[in-house]
């Protein structure tokens, strides 16, 4: 389908940049996916995951210049960066969560959300579990990362000693407290895409999760946007993605959207 968007703003779309003149922690991007200008606000400049996906457009080849999180920086940078949105023109994980939602309410920004983008790998850890309640009372958001439905295909795409049972589980205790947005990255791997009993595999994680009370307001299905970590990813076709898309609505009876 032909995009609706006047085609400067469909090029932006496009571009996906991460940057934004000289900040190192927070940067304004139009997104698709958020429905507007979204702000992301980077909690690891240093690059450093615990997940080592194949699909990953986090360039690691060149050492950051930025190691650690600088909170007085970073809050300087979302100030002025919303500051910039409004007018047109760890020390902590709960802290950082809280400390961002005193800089929305103190622009009066009350009504604006709060994205977690995550990949729910620490959720079962106490200060994280503090971080969201206090996420939760500022309008904010989980978007889950959830890439495969059998552990094979998990750890293929994952490449982490994190186990998938883990994930699952903190993914459903999460949306068993709020609801949450899952976001699934499928591609082609050496040529090949998810096959049907992986796509068969999602779906019934997804209904694990809800049949235990998670609750579950989207999943975003997309594909590659940027150049991947590994050479043998590729983007699927928009065709595919749509077909994945009416398999898990069919399969699990979720809203679900995709993005290219």
């Amino acid at each position: 389908m032909a995009s609706a968007d006047p085609p400067f703003v469909h090029a932006l779309h496009s571009r996906h940049e991460r940057t934004f003149r000289e900040n190192r922690f927070v940067y304004p991007v139009l997104s698709r996916r958020s429905g507007g200008i979204s702000v992301g606000v980077n909690l690891n400049p240093d690059k450093v995951c615990n997940f080592d996906c194949i699909y990953c457009q986090v360039d690691r080849t060149r050492q950051s210049e930025t190691r650690f999180v600088e909170l007085d920086a970073l809050l300087a940078e979302l100030e002025s960066t919303l500051r910039l949105v409004i007018s047109g023109e760890l020390y902590g994980f709960e802290e950082f969560i809280e400390k961002c939602a005193a800089v929305k309410d103190r622009l009066r920004l009350k009504d604006v959300k709060m994205v977690l983008i995550t990949n729910a790998s620490m959720f079962h850890r106490a200060h994280v579990e503090r971080g969201l309640a206090i996420l939760d009372a500022h309008q904010g958001e989980i978007w889950a990362k959830l890439d495969a439905g059998t552990d094979e295909y998990y750890q293929l795409v994952e490449r982490t000693p994190i186990p998938f049972r883990q994930i699952l589980d903190n993914i459903a205790a999460a949306a068993r407290a709020r609801p949450l947005v899952i976001q699934a990255l499928f591609m082609r791997i050496e040529g090949a895409g998810p096959s049907e009993s992986e796509i068969r595999a999602f779906c019934e994680r997804l209904n694990e999760i809800t049949a235990s009370g998670g609750k579950l307001k989207l999943v975003q299905i997309y594909t590659v946007a940027r150049p991947p970590a590994e050479s043998f990813v590729t983007p699927l076709t928009r065709a595919e993605v749509d077909a994945i898309v009416e398999r898990v609505r069919k399969h699990t009876g979720l809203e679900t959207a995709a993005f290219y």
